[in-house]
């Protein structure tokens, strides 16, 4: 029994399955089904969270109907083919005490890719289009509702079949039984549409036949956004009276935010670091006081003191902290022992879970790229021989290569030149609303550190303490500094600075300024925000179609929508030119036509990084890894990555 977290690790029963925590894995898409099943991929990707301690897994969104097809890479419960598969994961997973639930689902209109290049055919309950998506439905006719309807039901057969121990039928993020029950999506006139219990009609009509396919002993649950966030979304006035006709016929609810038709609500699908942590709680305690059946939540619980209070306050029975775990999949286990300061707490980037997602990627972790890769590199193996390794830079990239190094038993070094570690990560967090970032240097610290890697800050790395310490290898991780614009006129009176002086403090930039954003990523948003909430003018030029192209667009959308309330002014299509005393010159990409920007206090130059590799040179005879930024700039999930293989290669 955890001290720290006393309810949190008390067990919950949801219908006649005892769990044994009130940890929860959500359902969530992970790119790592190739052909509808369940592979071992995945079964690895899951067991290494029941491994570390999860009280109850929901495995991803399975489609129940020819029509389901959303995605390329998505379960699929649609014969008896689904069996085995989810019957080797049931056992993978109880081995570790783990319980799991599977999600049965049809998206309705919300069709996000193509199955072969082509459009599809999407079908909600009336043609009314998902914005985000532009995608134009179809109407479902009555037949076609009673396949759905019955595919829900022999999905979750074949689910109970295979020994899973519930399913969760999905009504969240604007999904089909949502687009039912949406009166603004929902222009029937038959009995799917117009009053409340006719809209209500589908799903209830779901959630019986469900129950009459796996009988009353079988969990069955519904997943709902209490909220969509978005002006035509569901609302908790709506929602809420829906959880109380149901909750009779369920045994669960587990609820959250958002909506995956509009720009707006979808963000709130995995809220990005901007939005505060457990942030449905409340509206979790206002379905507990409709409803006697438990109740779930999740909405950036990434801590478990934040799951713990929710608990503690009677708001929710069991908390998702999903990417808590796609971070540090012992963290349930590390929190039961009160190993706080051993936890890697997720930061909220979205860059490597959804966003290599939305990529069409197995998803992982800018801070624990083993995450998706379980296969390869799920189980720490001891190296053949130890070595002694030389770590130069204690970026993440840097710190990765430590703590990966160090665990499989090599002798490692790691030597900063700075008072502190973290390199670029230092900077990142200095933008508004970005401080969180700056938890991958303590965590990646803390697994070099525990793994027993030796860290020495002001010290500068250079033949000379190389050839002191004379390592068997050396991990170059040395990072980049601002670059500097190739083919471009400024005149030597322009006040012309890099963004990184500005995130120092260490220029004033003056009432007006422009922002030339050449990577399109999270600095120029950011530095666009942090100037106007200063009451600075900032005209944001992007070389890119649209600001924040490179950034995980959950996080992209919130800071554009930030910067547009600041009154940014957003141009796209910009490449640079020069620059003189009060003017920008730019060139727009496509038209190649001139764009002048009249009346510059200051131009702030976000060109991306030059790579700091000269110490290569200096090396000869050394065995040497260049990784991260020192290798080509780019992010720090590139330098995590290519830390732990640079360590698993020695």
């Amino acid at each position: 029994m955890s001290n720290l977290f006393p309810n949190l690790f008390t067990p919950v029963t949801i219908g006649k399955v005892e769990i044994r925590n009130r940890i929860l894995s959500t359902g969530h898409d992970t790119m790592i089904p190739d052909d509808g099943t369940v592979n071992d991929a995945l079964i690895a990707y899951h067991e290494a969270r029941a491994r570390g301690g999860a009280g109850l897994i929901v495995t991803q969104v399975a489609g129940i109907h020819e029509t389901a097809r959303y995605t390329t890479r998505m379960l699929l419960a649609l014969d008896d083919g689904c069996i085995p598969g989810y019957r080797r994961l049931a056992e993978r997973l109880h081995a570790h005490g783990t319980k799991v639930f599977a999600q049965i689902f049809h998206p309705g209109r919300e069709i996000h890719e193509s199955q072969d290049g082509s459009i599809p055919v999407a079908y909600g309950p009336s043609a009314v289009p998902s914005d985000r998506f532009h995608c134009m439905p179809r109407a479902l006719d009555q037949a076609m509702i009673g396949e759905i309807v019955a595919g829900y039901a022999a999905g979750a057969a074949r689910i109970r079949e295979a020994g899973i121990d519930g399913v969760e039928i999905v009504a969240s993020h604007g999904y089909l039984p949502a687009q039912f029950l949406n009166p603004r999506v929902n222009l029937r006139e038959d009995d799917y549409g117009g009053s409340f219990d006719n809209r209500l009609r589908f799903l209830r009509e779901v959630v019986e036949e469900v129950r009459k396919s796996v009988g009353g002993d079988f969990v069955v649950g519904l997943r709902i956004s209490g909220d969509e966030k978005d002006a035509d979304g569901l609302t908790e006035a709506e929602t809420l009276p829906a959880l109380a006709a149901l909750a009779p016929s369920l045994d669960y609810v587990n609820v959250i935010a958002g909506t995956s038709s509009s720009i707006g609500g979808a963000t709130h699908i995995v809220p990005p670091m901007f939005i505060e942590g457990a942030y449905v709680a409340p509206f979790a305690a206002a379905v507990k006081a409709q409803v006697e059946i438990p109740v779930l939540v999740a909405g950036r619980i990434n801590q478990p003191h934040q799951a713990e209070q929710a608990i503690a306050t009677g708001q929710a029975d069991m908390c998702g902290m999903t990417r808590a775990m796609i971070c540090d999949p012992a963290m349930a286990g590390k929190a039961a022992e009160d190993r706080v300061e051993d936890i890697r707490a997720c930061i909220g980037c979205n860059q490597a879970c959804i966003g290599h997602f939305q990529i069409g990627f197995p998803i992982s972790c800018i801070q624990h790229p083993e995450t998706g890769r379980e296969l390869s590199y799920g189980a720490t193996t001891p190296a053949a021989a130890s070595r002694n390794v030389l770590v130069i830079g204690g970026g993440p990239g840097g710190l990765k290569a430590a703590a990966v190094a160090a665990a499989r038993g090599h002798e490692v070094t790691l030597v900063e030149a700075e008072p502190r570690l973290g390199g670029q990560a230092l900077l990142a967090q200095l933008l508004p609303g970005r401080a969180e970032f700056g938890g991958i240097v303590t965590n990646l610290a803390r697994d070099a550190e525990a793994a027993g890697a030796e860290i020495h800050l002001n010290t500068r790395g250079d033949r000379a303490l190389v050839d002191a310490l004379a390592p068997d290898h050396v991990i170059l991780a040395t990072g980049a500094g601002p670059r500097a614009p190739s083919h471009a006129e400024i005149a030597e009176g322009a006040h012309a600075v890099d963004a990184w002086s500005v995130l120092k403090g260490e220029v004033n930039p003056g009432a007006s300024v422009v922002i030339h954003d050449w990577r399109s990523d999270w600095v120029g948003l950011g530095l666009a925000e942090m100037l106007a909430a200063k009451g600075c003018r900032v005209r944001l030029a992007v070389n890119g179609r649209m600001a924040g192209e490179q950034v995980q667009n959950y996080t992209r959308d919130m800071m554009v929508a930030r910067c547009h309330r600041l009154g940014v002014e957003i141009i796209p299509y910009a490449r640079f030119h020069g620059a003189d005393e009060d003017s920008v010159y730019l060139q727009h990409s496509a038209s190649g036509d001139p764009m002048i920007l009249e009346g510059v206090d200051t131009l702030v130059l976000a060109q991306g990084g030059a790579s700091r590799d000269a110490l290569l040179a200096e090396l000869d005879g050394y065995d040497v890894t260049l990784i991260g930024d020192c290798l080509v700039p780019r992010t720090a999930e590139e330098a995590v990555l290519e830390g732990m293989k640079a360590a698993w290669a020695i």
